[in-house]
């Protein structure tokens, strides 16, 4: 099996730019999975699973549904430990630093470990940063958090440093989904210049102009959803 973060590290290094498709397990109807994939952009690279809230088993449907359509990898990227299952590729093994909950900082990560001890899944570290996308996003609802506003340039980019700094191989920026707004391109851009690890960034991002200004601001990989559930 390919090692998918070395992957994503070799696109950053390369300047290549990725595209994952989010799908929400309590959004997505396994029947439709083919007709879906076939909807979206060729240049999709990944596929996310995942969502803030999902009943029981949804996940490990969603996923044993999309792999009988696609060779994509699909990644974890759950909204707590019950999300995990081995049918996926990989998971990004989040941290939740932008707020001080300890639930999202480490309980959840603990509470997972005895499904991951002996899994085949990859685990990737990955440092969730919530930025304010102009509305209460199911992140902000769940985790009982609040983002941090985009005026706060540098209090996200030492948030991300921070990250990095703690051993995490990957930085994530999500404006949540259905924001608003997107994360701004001087974020991205001061994030970016930085760091030395890939940066995903997510949310509010409907266009391919929206699209184009991230991958220009810095983002390796742009992360997509709300837009291909319509």
């Amino acid at each position: 099996m390919p090692n998918f973060y070395a992957e994503i590290s070799r696109a950053s290094t390369k300047g290549e730019k990725l595209l994952a498709i989010l799908i929400d397990p309590d959004k997505f109807k396994e029947p439709e999975a083919g007709a879906y994939l076939k909807r979206i952009p060729k240049e999709t690279s990944h596929i996310f699973v995942g969502g803030s809230s999902v009943a029981k088993c949804k996940t490990e449907k969603t996923v044993n549904s999309i792999k009988k359509h696609t060779n994509l990898p699909v990644i974890l990227f759950p909204g707590d430990y019950s999300q995990i299952t081995e049918t996926a590729d990989a998971l990004l093994f989040l941290s939740l630093l932008s707020g001080r909950n300890p639930e999202y900082l480490i309980e959840q990560q603990i509470k997972s470990v005895e499904n991951l001890r002996n899994s085949s899944l990859q685990i990737i570290p990955t440092a969730y940063i919530l930025i304010d996308g102009g509305k209460e996003c199911a992140v902000q609802r769940i985790s009982k958090t609040k983002p941090i506003p985009q005026f706060q340039v540098e209090t996200i980019v030492d948030t991300a440093l921070a990250g990095e700094f703690s051993g995490k191989k990957l930085i994530y920026l999500e404006a949540g989904s259905g924001a608003d707004f997107p994360v701004s391109e001087e974020i991205i851009y001061e994030v970016k210049k930085a760091i030395s690890i890939p940066l995903i960034v997510g949310g509010g991002i409907r266009s391919r102009v929206q699209q184009n200004s991230a991958y220009k601001a810095g983002a390796d990989m742009i992360v997509m959803g709300t837009q291909f559930e319509k």
